[in-house]
């Protein structure tokens, strides 16, 4: 049986149906009730109390894990007890190029490398669906603001990294690997606004923030620390960062989803 953790989020909810889909037995934990396919069993729990997690690792041999929680340790330690032998980490890029400012997600490594379990560390860079923190001034107004307009970085689409995780997670032949994901090529803020502006058909203006605007913006939601180390990718990438990452083709036998497929895909957010 295969455990997933935040089994509501963006790319979790994706792993548990593609799993599901694909026969897997699977148990979905969240700390909110989620919608699922047929035959998921969901436990409510959450990952800043592992002893309540004993129901949902009862049997588990594979277990998906979200970077969530203070205890990265205990979260282990319970899963070991149920009897899993195997874990799949969802951590960040940030983790390898800028370990200072993400130290919540490298800490999540250190402790699965450590727990004697077979593993697996999976570090998306930023994701295509940050996108939808435009939604409401694209619907409002046809604009969207970002800083750093020109730097481009290769973002990724959720859905891909559902897909690797859930390969990975089905496979063998994947212990002890750190797979990069990252889209095909870098597009800039600029660029991913007007790819909007053309899913839906009707030009986007982009605003150019300044970095103490887009500071401010972001504090309101994101840790101080990890809004620095954002920041810093987000405006002055180290080549690690810009690096295009054969990991997604080389997992799934397939070049990464563009961009521009994911803002056709995902328009009705925009209109």
């Amino acid at each position: 049986m295969i455990v997933v953790t935040g089994a509501s989020g963006n790319v979790g909810g994706q792993v548990v149906a593609l799993l599901a889909a694909a026969g897997e037995r699977v148990t979905a934990v969240s700390r909110r009730t989620a919608e699922l396919p047929e035959g998921v069993r969901q436990v409510r729990a959450d990952l800043d109390d592992p002893a309540g997690l004993k129901d949902a690792f009862e049997g588990a041999d594979v277990m998906f894990l979200l970077v969530a929680g203070q205890n990265p340790q205990a979260i282990l330690d319970a899963a070991m007890v149920g009897g899993v032998r195997r874990v799949v980490l969802l951590s960040s890029q940030g983790a390898g190029t800028r370990p200072d400012f993400y130290r919540h997600p490298a800490a999540f490594e250190d402790a699965v490398r450590r727990s004697g379990l077979e593993w697996t560390i999976l570090r998306p860079g930023g994701f295509h669906s940050n996108a939808y923190a435009w939604a409401e001034s694209v619907r409002g107004g046809r604009t969207a603001a970002a800083p750093f307009g020109d730097v481009g970085l290769p973002t990724i689409d959720p859905a891909d990294i559902a897909e690797v995780a859930a390969t990975v997670l089905r496979e063998d032949g994947h212990a002890g690997r750190v797979y990069e994901l990252t889209g095909p090529a870098p597009t800039t803020p600029r660029e991913r606004v007007a790819a909007i502006g053309a899913a839906l058909g009707t030009p986007v203006r982009f605003a150019e923030q300044t970095r103490e605007e887009a500071r401010a913006q972001m504090l309101q939601f994101m840790p101080e620390q990890v809004v620095e180390g954002t920041l810093a990718i987000l405006g002055e990438p180290t080549d690690a960062e810009r690096r295009i990452s054969p990991d997604v083709e080389r997992v799934l036998g397939r070049a990464p989803r563009s961009f521009a497929d994911w803002a056709v895909r995902n328009a009705a957010a925009f209109r």
